[in-house]
């Protein structure tokens, strides 16, 4: 079973949370996705409410590292999903970031100018689906 590291914001914001939970709800049809507490709304639910922030750390490091692909949601800036990504390229990692399209907002050339990273643009959920599916298939293991 394919291991799936997703991240996306939480500390830097919740905009995102509806399109997290049904990302990490599709990507669990093609996997173990690690990190599902993502979707979670509070940080009791998100297992993080009796953890210092070395736990997290370190379970979030062994849990990337453990696994085969990483998905980020980058719509909404993090100073952690965008740590993430980078450690996910230094274990060489593959990582796909979806990023939907806002007049008012561009990515970080820091992501979208990186080559070790499949950046993907999006507006609906049905294109999300689709760019999962091709970046999966076209990185069997």
């Amino acid at each position: 079973m394919k291991k799936i590291y997703f991240a996306g914001s939480i500390r830097g914001g919740r905009n995102d949370l509806d399109r997290y939970q049904e990302i990490i709800s599709y990507l669990q049809h093609h996997g173990e996705v690690l990190t599902e507490h993502i979707g979670y709304f509070g940080t009791t639910q998100l297992g993080e409410a009796d953890k210092s922030d070395i736990e997290i750390f370190n379970r979030d490091m062994d849990w990337l590292s453990s696994s085969e692909f990483v998905v980020a949601e980058v719509s909404t800036p993090s100073l952690g999903v965008g740590f993430e990504i980078a450690r996910a390229v230094g274990l060489h990692k593959k990582v796909l970031c979806l990023y939907r399209v806002q007049k008012d907002r561009k990515l970080s050339a820091m992501i979208s100018g990186c080559p070790d990273i499949q950046v993907k643009e999006y507006q609906t959920f049905e294109e999300v689906k689709q760019i999962i599916d091709n970046f999966l298939s076209d990185n069997k293991l």
